[in-house]
């Protein structure tokens, strides 16, 4: 079916409908008492102009109320529970003093939001309504006195705003076949209109319906067949469909990978009433064969991978920008675009801000799609099978994250760069390094693993965003990943000090055209990220703050800007920070108690400032699941008292605001598959193998082809690598036929090149985990957890004073502050070896050491801990047990020692 320039292959008659005041706002008109819009504006700048707390009063901001989700409050009706089995990625709206979000057991609730009250929940019931919720909702909207979610079986869903009773439930078609894929995008009122954009199906899709009844009112696809034409605004018109081809003939010819083209829009738009558009970003394709093989679709493949402006009544095509063509790495750029009016070569610009995974952001004028800022298109490498594009747009200002990945020394500092790479990858493999001795530099080995690709590239791979790749036996590293730079946070403007804020996270990935996940993130590698600030009118950026490990941030943590200059932000470790918009500066921090794949908002209730976020559990790479079902507010002089169970029985967990610490994250390197080892000798890795046996495949390359791929051994045990050969075996033909590597990262102990029958040995002196891979082909690795057994020492702990005063000076949660102490009695010969932690009773997670040192008799260790740091994770009352551990050496084999006294706690 051919189209003009004003259809889409839905478009669909719009009957007019009235508009409420409500929530009338112009673009760029800032939240202010309210917070109506998931990211705060219809322009989604995430910034709000309340004062109220500034940088001069954060001190004094605590907790005004903190709701379980899951738990049934005790006003009636009684609501259905929660679920902490799994997470959710809301962001709460609030509405004239009323909280509406998304539950984990996939439900809808209003809040009181000066109190937590509960005012109504609605839970949807599969016998009552044929459908179930959705886990996994970004964030409902509210228009006409209603509020608009998701559910099961594809369905939007509006509920009455002040009882939640159900109005209408819909599933969106077009000539009668469901649109599918719609649950996890935010919905969004405008207008008389609902908007919503698909996810997980198989052709992407924006869908606007009428507020009222639910009925479809247009649809725009993120692909078309061959004849669907379009004319932009500039006048240009071209034919979508001839953007999908296939090689069969001497000519191009169309093909059909548009209907599974995948492109979905994941995130909510943003709108401008003003030019009568809205905003809609669209994911990569994941057609024909396969999201990371691009030989059977060439072409740029639109409207994949791209920024679409739309008209907000008809749905009408006005403009896009591609920011990546041909996409064959899940680099789509699918948060929400923020819109912003501002100064560029001494002229107000209406741009538009467009980019995250791959680091790049783009500055486009909103009214045409142009560059409001230059973009260049670069030549990037290229392998012919993948029918690759030349030139890639780039944002000629630079980007906002590393682009390429850094080889550094192992044997150097650990964990190094975030963009560190691991040994072996792209050939760069570890030799002694003769000006560090002690240490390996990784050296770029022509004979490696990729040479056959040679011959259909052009240009060369140096772990880069764009190198090339093919099948999963010659998948490269690169940066920035399917997970990495912004990925789906939202980005947030402060138009008071021209900034911009991007959650960042970094997660190097290797590619391959079937490798599951779109893309290996590297084994080992280390989870880390942080916030960068860019300067709204050049682009480039102006500061940068690092979380460390575990800091990624890039998936769902919306931040927050207000005119006081404060920027929130909340992590998978469970912290809520407030910082210095203009340095990025720490000034405070909140242990809310669980990660949060959510946005922090702030709003008025009867003259006072409110801050709120949701902690119900991240779905961050490497993060934990269904850890929370909460949702905190906080404002000046809050001091509410962490609690838990129900509202007529509560029970105070710590006594203190925060919650206690959250369950340690278990992986904060990329863990490795695990193939267990079986009748195999005591305390000895195969490489390069499926399994231990003589029938093994021989030389494999898959990730867990060490044999076993986890080894847990205690301190002082000597670990036997072997490259198995025919003699392991006994059986002629099984060995393998490789040489193969045991390259150990990043501490670098040992770089075992090994033939087949040879084996080498490491006696593993420090307790840790030792990751490894091979140098034949990167992708088997191994880890070695290497284990020291505590041994207590019965009153050796005393901390001085034995009473700890945890009560805060004022009555506010951040002046509790300075340093618990303890000393604690040594054998003779031990010397301090580092690791000196606090366990605490009210968490998993224990506490470093603020500072440790031994007496000049050797025969006490003195030690200091952070007050704030543990004040939520100690319980108050009497004889409350706390430990200490450290590791020492001791007639040069290390020991852990440990030791607990119980304390006096007042709080």
């Amino acid at each position: 079916m051919k189209m003009s320039h004003i259809a889409t292959a839905a478009l669909i008659a719009m009957a007019a409908s009235a508009s409420t005041a409500v929530l009338a706002q112009s673009a760029l008109a800032p939240a202010g008492n309210n917070w109506p819009f998931v990211h705060g504006s219809l322009g989604s700048q995430g910034y709000s102009s309340l004062t109220q707390i500034n940088k001069g009063n954060i001190k004094n901001l605590g907790p005004a109320w903190v709701v379980h989700t899951n738990v049934e409050p005790v006003t009636q009706p009684v609501p259905g529970p929660g679920n902490t089995a799994v997470g959710q990625q809301t962001t709460p709206v609030v509405v004239d003093g009323v909280m509406y979000l998304d539950t984990p057991g996939g439900g809808v609730m209003a809040l009181n939001a000066a109190t937590g009250a509960v005012k109504w929940k609605w839970q949807p019931s599969v016998e009552a309504n044929g459908f179930g919720g959705i886990n996994q909702h970004r964030g409902v909207s509210v228009g006409e006195g209603r509020v608009y979610t998701t559910a099961a079986g594809g369905r939007m869903v509006a509920l009455n705003q002040e009882t939640g009773a159900l109005i209408w439930a819909v599933v969106p078609t077009y000539n009668g076949t469901a649109i599918g894929g719609i649950g996890k995008v935010a919905t969004m009122y405008h207008d008389g209109m609902v908007y919503q954009g698909t996810n997980d199906n198989g052709r992407g899709a924006m869908v606007a319906v009428r507020a009222s009844d639910g009925a479809t009112q247009w649809v725009f696809y993120s692909a078309y067949p061959h004849g669907t034409k379009f004319t932009d605004v500039n006048g240009t018109t071209f034919d979508a469909g001839d953007t999908w081809t296939t090689r069969n003939s001497p000519n191009d010819t169309p093909n059909e990978c548009y209907l599974n083209a995948g492109g979905s829009s994941w995130i909510h738009p943003s709108f401008d009433p003003e030019l009568g558009m809205l905003y809609v970003t669209f994911g990569n394709p994941r057609s024909c064969t396969g999201a990371q093989w691009g030989s059977d679709r060439p072409g740029d493949n639109l409207f994949t991978s791209s920024l679409v402006a739309l008209d907000l009544k008809t749905g009408s095509y006005k403009w896009h920008f591609q920011s990546v063509k041909h996409d064959v790495w899940d680099m789509d750029n699918v948060h929400t675009p923020s819109l912003a009016d501002v100064q560029i070569g001494g002229q107000t610009r209406k741009v538009v801000y467009y980019g995250s995974k791959s680091g790049h952001q783009f500055v486009l004028d909103r009214t045409n799609g142009k560059p409001a800022l230059p973009v260049v298109y670069r030549q990037v490498p290229t392998d012919a099978r993948q029918s690759q594009p030349t030139t890639q747009p780039f944002p000629a200002s630079g980007p906002f994250q590393e682009q390429c990945l850094v080889y550094q020394n192992l044997g150097s500092e650990v964990p190094g760069a975030p963009n560190r790479a691991v040994p072996n990858w792209n050939g760069y493999q570890a030799q002694p390094d003769p000006e560090k001795p002690g240490q390996y530099k990784l050296v770029l080995n022509p004979d490696n693993y990729l040479k056959n690709d040679t011959q259909y590239l052009s240009g060369t791979r140096e772990g880069c965003m764009y190198d090339p790749h093919w099948n999963d036996s010659s998948m490269s590293l690169s940066m920035t990943s399917q997970n990495g730079a912004a990925d789906w946070s939202n980005v947030s403007i402060s138009p008071r000090l021209n900034l911009r804020y991007i959650g960042m996270s970094y997660n190097p990935v290797a590619h391959g055209a079937f490798q599951g996940g779109n893309g290996l993130r590297q084994i080992g590698g280390y989870q880390t990220g942080g916030v960068v600030a860019v300067d709204a009118s050049t682009n480039l950026p102006v500061w940068r703050q690092y979380f460390g490990l575990g800091g990624d941030v890039a998936h769902g943590n919306h931040p927050l800007v207000t005119a006081s200059d404060l920027l929130f932000i909340n992590r998978v470790d469970g912290w809520l920070v407030a910082m210095d918009a203009q340095t990025g500066q720490e000034l405070w921090r909140f242990q809310t108690g669980a990660p949060s794949a959510s946005g922090v908002v702030t709003y008025t209730v009867n003259g006072e400032q409110y801050i709120a976020m949701p902690a119900m559990a991240g779905t961050q790479p490497y993060a934990q699941q269904g850890q929370g079902a909460a949702v905190w507010a906080f404002k000046l002089g809050g001091k509410a008292v962490y609690t838990t169970g129900p509202r007529a029985n509560p029970v105070v967990v710590s006594g203190s605001s925060e919650a206690p610490a959250p369950v340690p994250i278990t992986n904060l390197r990329r863990p490795v598959d695990n193939t267990a080892g079986t009748d195999m000798p005591a305390n000895t890795i195969y490489l390069a193998r499926n399994n231990a046996t003589a029938t093994a495949t021989k030389d494999s390359v898959t990730t867990g082809s060490m044999v076993p791929s986890r080894l847990t051994v205690p301190v002082g045990t000597t670990v036997t690598f072997t490259n198995p050969g025919d003699a392991t075996f006994g059986v002629a033909g099984s060995g393998n036929l490789k040489e193969h590597c045991a390259t150990q990262y990043f501490e670098g102990k040992f770089n075992f090149r090994l033939q087949p029958g040879q084996s080498a040995q490491y006696k593993f002196d420090r307790e840790g985990e030792y990751y490894y891979n091979d140098c034949t082909d990167p992708r088997p690795t191994g880890k070695v957890t290497v284990t020291l057994a505590a041994q207590e020492q019965p009153g050796a702990l005393q901390f001085t004073p034995n009473t700890l005063n945890l009560r805060p000076a004022n009555g506010v949660f951040t002046s509790v502050q300075g340093l618990v102490t303890a000393t604690f009695k040594l054998p003779a010969g031990y010397t301090l070896d580092g690791n000196v932690q606090l366990k605490t009773p009210l968490t998993q997670q224990t506490f470093p050491a603020v500072s440790a040192s031994t007496t000049s008799d050797g025969k006490t260790l003195v030690v200091t801990f952070d007050k704030a740091l543990v004040d939520n994770n100690i319980p108050q009352g009497s004889d409350v047990p706390l430990t200490v551990s450290a590791n020492f050496m001791h007639q040069g084999v290390q020991k852990k020692l440990t030791s607990t006294a119980a304390v006096r706690v007042i709080k």
